[in-house]
C-alpha cells in the first residue's frame, strides 16, 4: 500500500461529486467527453484488478468508490443526451 497511490485516489474522487452534481443540474452533455469517461473506468477497474490479483489491500475501496462515481456520471451522460433528443 503507498500513501501516494491513497492520496491520488482521494483526489480524484473529490472531483467527481462535483462532476455528478453538474451533470445532474445541467442536463448537459456539454464539455463531457464519453470516451474520457469510458478510459478513466477502464483505468480504475484495472487497479482494482491489480489490487484482487497482485497486492489486495484496502485501497481496493478507493477505486471501487471512484470507478461507482465516473459509472454514475456515465449513467447521467447517457441520461443528459436523451433528454437533449
Amino acid at each position: 500500500m503507498s500513501p501516494f497511490e491513497i492520496l491520488m485516489l482521494v483526489c480524484f474522487g473529490a472531483a467527481w461529486p462535483t462532476s455528478i452534481y453538474k451533470s445532474i443540474t445541467s442536463k448537459s452533455i456539454e464539455g463531457k467527453s464519453v470516451l474520457f469517461l469510458y478510459i478513466i473506468l477502464s483505468g480504475y477497474l484495472f487497479g482494482m484488478l491489480h489490487k484482487y490479483f497482485f497486492h489486495m489491500d484496502f485501497v481496493i475501496v478507493l477505486y471501487f468508490v471512484n470507478f461507482c462515481m465516473v459509472f454514475i456520471d456515465l449513467l447521467l451522460y447517457y441520461r443528459n443526451k436523451r433528454l437533449l433528443t
